[in-house]
């Protein structure tokens, strides 16, 4: 398959020219970006040696049209736009188009004027595999809209406990993501002397736009309405989320060992998402530049809550590896193909 890139100087868009060069059945095609255009890959992605040369074209219909596959690492708000100028949306164009921005994760045209303005573009298939009928959705779509890389950790974290009813649907989640996931974009809050030694919550009290996507996750998998409380840390690391997930139970007597029965059912045929023994909690570092999901269970029983700590490499499975896993999906290709399960260490 022929792949374009649109925001192949951003983070993001170099994560999927990583995957790509590992993928065995991709050529890389077009790779394009906004203000970067001009110049070359290696200037923007030196850890991508043989695309160094490559000179970045303007993201433009024209430059990204006659591809397989078209990634759009754009800001949100951008994605919209453009994909609806490289075919039809109903699927009957060859161009399969997968969104990396938040343009068509919500179904909820309200909640998309509320927590980001403008006019509804419209849900696309969510590519999220893992959760509960998503890879029906995903199988010989020609549209693709990649999950938010809090959401995917949260969701994975909590959805299995919500859809087996071991907890009440009221789940509070604190997550904290290396500052790659605030983009590549110069911002004074970010500079290394701002980071190195620091931790600091924001869009706290319910006010982060990642908490409409994980609460629409959650209540694809409950008969009850769902609440959420998310806040998100930003933590003195480049890569990776670590989410805490937590809920009352919705019975006390719930003990540990039936809770990670629930969660060892949950994930035991999924290929990236692994469920440490009792007592070994996941760490962020092991699972960097991988598309692997950590995950422990715990049972709280003197505050009657389930907790639940799961990790992920932002840029991989929850951003990059994520859309080339639903890529595999909706092209008929094994689902892992060119993903890494393995991460590097120290």
């Amino acid at each position: 398959m022929r792949v374009a890139v649109a925001g192949a100087s951003g983070y993001v868009g170099g994560e999927v020219l990583r995957l790509a060069l590992g993928h065995p059945e991709v050529e890389i095609g077009a790779v394009t970006a906004g203000e970067s255009a001009g110049t070359t890959l290696g200037a923007h992605q030196p850890h991508l040696p043989t695309l160094a040369d490559r000179t970045i074209a303007e993201t433009t219909p024209e430059q990204l049209a006659g591809h397989d596959v078209v990634f759009l690492a754009l800001p949100h708000g951008r994605s919209a736009e453009l994909a609806a100028q490289l075919g039809r949306a109903d699927g009957t164009t060859d161009t399969l188009v997968v969104d990396c921005g938040a343009d068509h994760r919500l179904t909820d045209p309200a909640a998309w004027q509320r927590w980001y303005g403008g006019e509804h573009a419209g849900a696309w298939p969510y590519g999220l595999p893992e959760l509960p009928g998503a890879r029906e959705r995903l199988r010989n779509s020609r549209r693709i809209a990649v999950p938010g890389c809090y959401p995917t950790a949260s969701t994975l974290a909590a959805f299995p406990a919500v859809a087996a009813g071991l907890v009440e649907p009221d789940v509070g989640i604190v997550a904290f993501s290396g500052t790659s996931g605030a983009g590549k974009a110069a911002k004074a809050h970010l500079l290394g002397s701002e980071v190195m030694g620091s931790a600091t919550a924001y869009g706290v009290g319910g006010g982060h736009r990642h908490t409409p996507e994980i609460v629409q996750n959650l209540a694809t998998v409950s008969p009850e309405p769902v609440r959420v409380s998310f806040t998100p840390v930003l933590a003195p690391m480049p890569r990776g989320i670590l989410a805490v997930a937590s809920a009352p139970l919705a019975d006390d007597g719930v003990t540990e060992e039936q809770a990670r029965e629930v969660y060892a059912k949950a994930y035991d045929a999924e290929p990236f998402v692994h469920l440490l023994p009792a007592g070994v909690q996941p760490q962020t570092k092991s699972v960097v530049g991988s598309n692997s999901v950590q995950i422990q269970v715990v049972v709280d029983p003197d505050a009657g809550r389930l907790v639940v700590t799961a990790v992920i490499d932002n840029l991989t499975k929850g951003t990059a590896g994520g859309a080339f896993q639903s890529v595999n999906l909706a092209l008929g290709l094994d689902e892992t193909l060119g993903l890494p399960t393995t991460g590097v260490s120290p």
